[in-house]
């Protein structure tokens, strides 16, 4: 038990680094687009979206950044709270909302990274001919590619651990936190006194030879 638990707090420990990560990420993501993901010709006064002038770009890494950010809070404050949780269904939901809120992340960051990609490939040089923001889109793209294996590994995490709560008494129905134990399974106590007035009721069978004895003074009589 005690090395099960071990596993659980280096998986836990392991998954709030992944979301200090998830922050920083999200960070870059968002605030790189926004401060520096709008640009526009030397002719315009209209600022326009710095991959391929393709607002829908900017606004998908901005809300995914802005939605990650968010959900590594709302799990973090999760993976703080877990140990309270008494109820072993709402362990069991807690731990596989984790891997699939990480696992969708992951596929939005995919989506994400691919479509910043594409946008910027497909932007004209004559669209931002001084080359305002390039280091800001790049680095979307970047942090986009790196969120993407940072919530798999966040899912695997919380795989492992889910697996080593259902092989283990985490996931049991007769599971209790030893924190919360206040009592021991000890054998119900018994005096010397009660020990002798039970021995003391006791009587035992009466002896075979007694049936035997009764049996013999019965005569059958001929008729």
């Amino acid at each position: 038990m005690l090395a099960v638990l071990a596993h659980v707090g280096n998986s836990t420990t392991q998954e709030q680094a992944l979301q200090c990560l998830f922050r920083v990420f999200s960070i870059v993501v968002f605030g790189s687009i926004v401060n520096e993901g709008y640009v526009n010709r030397l002719e315009e006064t209209e600022e326009h979206c710095i991959f391929n002038r393709n607002r829908n770009a900017c606004n998908y890494g901005i809300t995914v950044g802005v939605l990650a950010f968010l959900s590594c809070l709302l799990y973090l404050a999760l993976d703080a709270y877990f140990p309270q949780i008494s109820s072993v269904k709402d362990r069991k939901k807690a731990v596989l909302s984790d891997i699939g809120v990480s696992a969708f992340w992951a596929f939005l960051w995919f989506v994400g990274f691919c479509f910043l990609t594409n946008q910027w490939q497909a932007s004209k040089p004559e669209d931002n001919p001084l080359n305002e923001g390039g280091d800001a889109a790049r680095a979307a793209i970047t942090f986009s590619f790196f969120s993407i294996f940072t919530w798999v590994g966040q899912a695997f995490l919380a795989y492992q651990r889910f697996r080593l709560g259902a092989d283990s008494a985490l996931f049991s129905q007769d599971y209790m936190d030893p924190s919360q134990d206040s009592g021991m399974p000890y054998a119900p106590y018994t005096n010397e006194e009660d020990a002798t007035d039970a021995v003391g009721t006791y009587q035992q069978p009466p002896p075979a030879d007694a049936f035997d004895t009764e049996t013999q003074g019965y005569q059958t009589q001929n008729y």
